[in-house]
């Protein structure tokens, strides 16, 4: 983690926590040692909420974090509970398959809102306690789909395409800060609910979110101080 080299465990914020992705990063975290506030609009499972909350870690449902004042709050009250915030994983986020003809204007707003709203209000709401910290890591999770869009994916792409500028401007931001911040670009993610979209695909070429969050905990890590502005594919094997 961002301050693996003093005595005190990180404290990680994981946004979007009780999806798929979510769960997987926030246990990769929770196996190194870490302080977890886990934030999601949805409430977490009876399963999980056992498995953390007993842990000392803050289970946050409800969070709405397209609300500006809101998600400063939260923010405040994690790193007022655990005496700041290192990490920042912004995984909070969602899919709408549409096409534009048919389709409706409403479907852009709301990824908009799930996938890019979300990660700026986070950042910005974590950010003051990182800097008064002195250092501090944000990753956010982008899409490898959003380099050229396809059919029905218009909305999507967009969104997470502006997660990638987020990334590069904020990065260019707080460099000199001691904040680093990167984006993930999966490919088709392994989960439940991809694998009964698409019954027919070949999921070994999927990545698997335990993978994702691997890259995730490196990117956290001392080791990866040097690396700032990345947009990094991780798709599995396309």
């Amino acid at each position: 983690m961002s301050n693996a080299t003093t005595a005190t465990p990180a404290i990680v914020v994981v946004t979007g926590a009780f999806g798929a992705l979510g769960t997987a990063v926030a246990r990769a975290f929770h196996a190194t040692g870490v302080r977890l506030a886990l934030i999601d609009l949805a409430l977490p499972a009876a399963e999980l909420q056992a498995e953390f909350d007993g842990a000392g870690h803050m289970l946050l449902g409800g969070a709405d974090l397209a609300d500006v004042e809101a998600t400063r709050k939260v923010m405040a009250a994690i790193a007022m509970r655990f005496g700041g915030i290192d990490v920042l994983v912004n995984v909070a986020g969602g899919f709408h398959w549409e096409k534009v003809a048919d389709g409706d204007v409403a479907t852009w707003d709301s990824l908009y809102t799930m996938n890019l709203r979300s990660a700026v209000v986070a950042c910005k709401s974590a950010l003051p306690a990182m800097l008064e910290r002195g250092s501090g890591r944000i990753i956010n999770i982008g899409a490898g789909a959003a380099a050229k869009a396809g059919l029905g994916m218009g909305a999507y792409a967009a969104s997470k395409s502006g997660v990638q500028r987020l990334t590069e401007a904020l990065s260019e931001e707080v460099k000199d800060r001691h904040i680093t911040v990167n984006a993930i670009l999966p490919g088709i993610i392994d989960t439940p609910r991809n694998r009964a979209d698409m019954p027919q695909a070949d999921f070994t070429r999927w990545v698997s979110p335990d993978a994702i969050a691997k890259v995730i905990l490196f990117l956290a890590s001392a080791e990866a101080a040097p690396i700032t502005g990345a947009a990094i594919p991780v798709f599995g094997r396309g």
